[in-house]
């Protein structure tokens, strides 16, 4: 029997979300799609609420496609993220995050060095 090496689908979505670096966002599909698992976006969300605690990752950089905070309005997990991403510089206007300023655009470079897939 061959043991597999190949990291489980959400350990590679933890790996592209703890690449996130502070004061960029990235949308849920952007994350599934660089972790292999194009229109899975979805599943990100899954991984980013089983992922352990101690892990730290930087969650609340991850955001829907069109530039908003997914929680409902007002609720602490909405709150929670709005206040995390302007601690870090990011101007957060009722709930969305302007993409064009605030978008993480990782180069080839950095992908390919850092994948450990």
């Amino acid at each position: 029997m061959q043991v597999s090496n190949k990291p489980s689908p959400m350990a590679k979505i933890w790996h592209i979300v703890s690449m996130i670096p502070e004061g960029k966002v990235y949308s849920y599909g952007k994350v599934a799609d660089l972790a292999g698992l194009p229109g899975r976006a979805r599943l990100v969300s899954k991984a980013l609420r089983a992922a352990p605690p101690e892990m730290a990752l930087p969650w609340h950089r991850v955001i829907n496609s069109q530039g908003k905070i997914s929680f409902a309005e007002h609720t602490p997990p909405f709150i929670e993220q709005m206040q995390s991403l302007r601690a870090e510089g990011i101007i957060v206007n009722r709930g969305r995050v302007k993409l064009s300023d605030y978008e993480w655009q990782p180069d080839i470079a950095t992908l390919v060095l850092s994948m450990p897939y």
